[in-house]
């Protein structure tokens, strides 16, 4: 009867943690994935950057051997450059004076407009919950580690990206990092999965995703009342010809209901919001108005005449965040893409939750278009109204 017993108590232990009905200790972490490796050698011709190309890489130099170069006279160019603790410059003789790698990336750390003078504040999201869906995480990063309170993955990530993946430490330490963060002492709830699977060349299925948000719904039904998760972050986005298109939609509908925000490159779908991503020159100040513009993969569309007055701006290029090879390491991005821009709002709405816990995704986002600053910019003798730009501190003003 002992034996019995003990055998049933084990199966229904299995069941009801296999349906997510066991009560989870936190911070409960299923994996710690091997830092990534991206020694790329030495390069052997000076990289030059040509404006207007669709390359995001052309001048990608994060862990290059530079050291034999002479870069003195590729000033213009490296201001374009991606770079990360790894890369090897040349000596100071071979590099132009005006450049400063490490001003760069201290620069870039700075989340901007004002986010850190809220936090002396004492405005962090602190209580507050942010979910993010991504790849493999290097999980003890410094950025984020004490902020981790779950780490789990799908099944398909046995399949691929065992180790961890620059695009999670990029967005976990964007919502949350402890220095380069926006909501620096907001909870993490972080779910990794690989597209189902897919391949190169194969069509991603977000199915996978649609099952992480399910989960966190789950996950959130066992938090207390005052450490809920409020947002899910998910730099992707699906058409409705993408596979596992009913599931996802579906799943993003219920965590809406639920009450969250699901921040992702389809939010004009779920929320019917609209956003874009900016640009800065790598040593213009990140906390002043008039360093931004269009971002990189897109301003010359919008000096083309593209212009528009309902898409709230924030920061996505030029930004320095954690890097996957190492817990201490970080890497610069020139350009960063909405993958940026996507945890950066979703670090705001954590901010703005712990001021305000019952802000809707509705409210919080008419107010950011409303508080947000216009500016002018100079292209060719015109002047062009820019804007409405995320501001912060008027957004965390109006709700207080």
């Amino acid at each position: 009867m002992k034996r019995l017993f003990w055998s049933v108590l084990i199966f229904l232990s299995l069941v009801l943690s296999a349906c997510g009905c066991l009560p989870i200790t936190f911070p409960k972490i299923d994996r710690r994935p091997d830092p990534a490796n991206w020694v790329r050698g030495a390069v052997t011709s000076v990289p030059t950057y040509k404006p207007g190309s669709d390359s995001m890489s052309q001048m990608d130099l994060r862990s290059c051997d530079l050291s034999q170069l002479d870069l003195s006279n590729s000033l213009n160019d490296l201001m374009y450059a991606s770079f990360d603790s790894q890369t090897k410059w040349p000596a100071a003789d071979k590099m132009p004076p005006d450049f400063d790698w490490q001003r760069i990336m201290e620069v870039g750390k700075n989340p901007g407009l004002g986010i850190r003078r809220l936090h002396e504040q004492g405005i962090t999201g602190r209580g507050v919950g942010v979910a993010i869906i991504d790849q493999t995480l290097l999980v003890d990063h410094q950025e984020y580690a004490g902020q981790l309170r779950l780490y789990e993955e799908m099944d398909d990530v046995r399949d691929g990206w065992l180790e961890a993946q620059m695009h999670g430490a990029a967005v976990a330490s964007t919502a949350v990092g402890k220095t380069v963060g926006v909501a620096p002492d907001a909870d993490l709830y972080y779910i990794a999965t690989t597209d189902c699977g897919a391949r190169a060349g194969e069509p991603i299925d977000f199915s996978c995703r649609a099952q992480s948000i399910r989960r966190i719904l789950e996950v959130n039904e066992q938090l207390p009342a005052d450490r809920k998760i409020r947002v899910i972050s998910i730099s992707y986005g699906w058409t409705p010809d993408s596979k596992g298109y009913d599931e996802i939609a579906a799943a993003a509908e219920e965590a809406k209901a639920a009450g969250m925000f699901v921040i992702c490159s389809t939010v004009e779908e779920v929320h019917g919001f609209k956003f874009h991503g900016l640009g800065r020159s790598p040593l213009a100040d990140p906390d002043n108005l008039q360093s931004y513009e269009p971002g990189l993969f897109w301003s010359q569309q919008f000096y083309e005449g593209w212009q528009f007055s309902d898409r709230l701006l924030v920061p996505m290029d030029s930004r320095t965040i954690a890097s996957p090879q190492g817990v201490d390491e970080y890497a610069f991005y020139r350009e960063g893409g909405w993958s940026v821009s996507i945890p950066y709002i979703a670090g705001v709405y954590a901010l703005a939750a712990q001021v305000n816990p019952t802000i809707t995704p509705d409210e919080f986002w008419s107010l950011a278009l409303t508080t947000g600053q216009t500016i002018e910019l100079k292209h060719e003798g015109e002047t062009i109204s820019f804007g409405p730009i995320l501001d912060p501190a008027a957004l965390i003003a109006a709700l207080q």
